[in-house]
């Protein structure tokens, strides 16, 4: 599989697919991938960039000069998938697009990702993660009921879940081929990816006019005395939680008070029924004894942790959920293992994180049939580059 994809939709899906056991090469610009520059480094390589691209193979080829795209031509002959969320038009522009390639490699999987996708009247429009969430309405959702203005979380759901999609739809243009021996292409964009991620679409369009009760505040979030936080995964205002939370707390007589006999109400005095739970929460001395009441009353409940807490709990480290990788040297990153546990096959992260180029000769003289002269001349012409620190 060739990764001609940058940053993070992309990478994300190749990193998923490296996991589950296919060969990546990924193809980086001279200028490298642009996550290579971001912070937390060791030894030259950044966390955000090895994240993503553990276990890759890399060759770092100039695609502006026609004799890069020669080079990438040869090594589609050994091909089955080729992975690129360039903006749409710039493929083609390189020689490189699918109707292109289809043509030469009837059976290569084609998968491009793109903001809008390669049709429409947002075709050219350029996207980052963070504005197709503005403009798929994530941002106005999460500040619905606020009066505050919109404002960003700071993970990248859009190029998450594109990356996740595209992943499938690679494994299934795969097992399609081998029924059919004939390649295609998987075109996916960003913004459709994130409204099939949002299971309040259908909701959103019955047309009622009041804001819906599911924006109210689904998970209620209460202060330990030891200043931490939870959230329950119950909100106190319909009729079935609330009276699971009289269970919880003990307080029957709430079903009579009049600022909560029913729904509306509840909604009203929200921030009453909030205060009476807080409370009763302040009582406990942890958050082991106050889950245990809580499932008791079948609520449940999750501790608001930092990424590190939750990577060092005992269930992740039981369930292997990050895997420690080098970092080249002597120490280790940390990753995220991928998620799948098989019962008769094995997956996960493995290998190392490359430099920029650092399987140039052996990718070329493995997948192109290139001779020792051949890489010499494609190097001393700036086709191939690399930046491998010394040793």
């Amino acid at each position: 599989m060739l990764d001609l994809s940058r940053v993070l939709a992309g990478p994300h899906c190749t990193r998923l697919l490296h996991d589950l056991g296919a060969e990546v090469i990924k193809v980086e610009p001279p200028e490298g991938d642009l996550t290579r520059f971001a912070t937390q480094r060791k030894n030259s390589l950044s966390a955000y960039y090895v994240q993503q691209n553990l276990g890759k193979r890399n060759i770092s080829l100039d695609l502006s000069k026609p004799q890069g795209v020669d080079v990438l031509l040869r090594l589609l002959e050994h091909m089955d998938v080729l992975v690129e969320n360039f903006r749409p038009g710039v493929a083609e522009r390189l020689g490189l697009g699918y109707d292109v390639l289809h043509v030469r490699f009837p059976r290569l999987i084609y998968a491009s990702i793109s903001g809008y996708g390669q049709t429409g009247p947002w075709r050219d429009r350029p996207a980052y993660a963070p504005t197709v969430q503005a403009e798929m309405g994530w941002l106005e959702v999460v500040a619905r009921g606020r009066d505050e203005p919109p404002f960003h979380d700071p993970m990248s759901h859009a190029d998450v879940y594109s990356g996740v999609y595209s992943a499938v739809g690679i494994l299934a243009a795969l097992h399609q081929r081998d029924e059919t021996g004939k390649g295609q292409h998987v075109e996916l964009a960003m913004g459709e990816a994130l409204l099939c991620a949002t299971e309040h679409i259908a909701a959103e369009h019955v047309g009622e006019k009041k804001r819906p009760a599911h924006f109210d505040d689904p998970h209620p979030m209460f202060r330990m005395r030891d200043g931490r936080y939870v959230t329950v995964s119950a909100d106190y205002t319909p009729r079935g939680s609330f009276a699971m939370w009289c269970d919880a707390i003990g307080r029957h007589d709430l079903k009579d008070d009049p600022r909560f006999v029913d729904d509306e109400s509840r909604r009203t005095n929200r921030d009453a029924l909030q205060d009476i739970i807080q409370e009763w929460v302040l009582t406990f001395d942890d958050v082991e004894s106050l889950d245990v009441e809580l499932q008791r009353a079948r609520l449940v409940m999750g501790v608001v942790r930092t990424l590190k807490e939750a990577t060092e709990t005992d269930w992740a480290r039981d369930r292997g959920a990050t895997v420690e990788i080098t970092d080249r040297g002597d120490g280790t990153f940390v990753v995220p293992n991928t998620p799948w546990r098989f019962s008769g096959a094995e997956s996960g992260a493995h290998g190392e994180p490359a430099y920029r180029g650092e399987h140039n000769r052996e990718v070329l003289k493995e997948f192109g049939g290139f001779t020792d002269d051949e890489v010499d001349k494609l190097e001393a012409n700036e086709v191939l580059s690399s930046r491998v620190p010394a040793k």
